[in-house]
């Protein structure tokens, strides 16, 4: 009976995991804080910030504190960087897996059937711990490249005879997408890890889930 409400426990906080990681990655597809550029002019208090996103850019000048101007990404004027663009189709796919993976880990759920095969459903919650796994490694891959894009840029100068300074560092969006990368991970381990649980454990889960379900 432990071993039982367990691995209900497992599922549950795995499903809660995987909607919180889902609504993480919408956040930096949507969020305009990937990468984050400062130019300032060495020669006076002048600078201004630009803030890269997937979607669109934000600049704000001379104060952190005045309000940003925003505007989305045209070929003409100012064109989406190479990186970002990659990252962009990466974050968009983990987001779609990651909605997959929810449906079936919902449709494999006891409270649901969509699916009478009690077997079927443990399938389905295996699946969809794997494709939790597969959701995160996209977000997982997306924050790596650019945290080392960044880092092997950290601080230059835009030219030798330049006076400005140029200084990039991680945007929010970044750290937002470790976070979110973590719960997959979590998410879609958990539910992997319980099928390695001791042999019988999801023969009596069926069980119990059929002798639920004809009563």
């Amino acid at each position: 009976a432990l071993l039982l409400l367990q691995v209900a426990q497992h599922r549950a906080e795995s499903l809660v995991m995987a909607s919180v990681s889902f609504l993480g990655s919408i956040i930096i597809c949507a969020l305009p804080e990937w990468r984050v550029t400062k130019i300032q002019d060495l020669g006076s208090d002048d600078f201004y910030v630009i803030s890269e996103g997937l979607w669109k850019f934000c600049y704000t000048t001379r104060t952190y504190d005045s309000v940003p101007e925003c505007g989305t990404y045209d070929s003409e004027y100012v064109s989406i960087t190479q990186d970002l663009e990659v990252v962009r189709v990466l974050i968009v796919i983990g987001i779609i897996v990651g909605f997959i993976g929810i449906l079936l880990h919902v449709a494999g759920s006891k409270f649901f059937n969509f699916v009478p095969d009690d077997m079927k459903k443990s399938k389905m919650v295996m699946a969809s711990g794997v494709v939790l796994l597969i959701a995160g490694l996209f977000v997982l891959i997306s924050v790596c490249w650019i945290t080392n894009t960044i880092n092997d840029n950290f601080e230059n100068y835009l030219s030798p005879d330049s006076t400005d300074s140029l200084k990039r560092k991680l945007g929010t969006s970044v750290y937002i997408g470790w976070i979110t990368t973590v719960l997959w991970f979590l998410g879609g381990g958990l539910l992997c890890s319980s099928f390695f649980s001791p042999p019988g454990v999801f023969k009596a889960v069926s069980l119990k889930n059929s002798i639920h379900y004809h009563h």
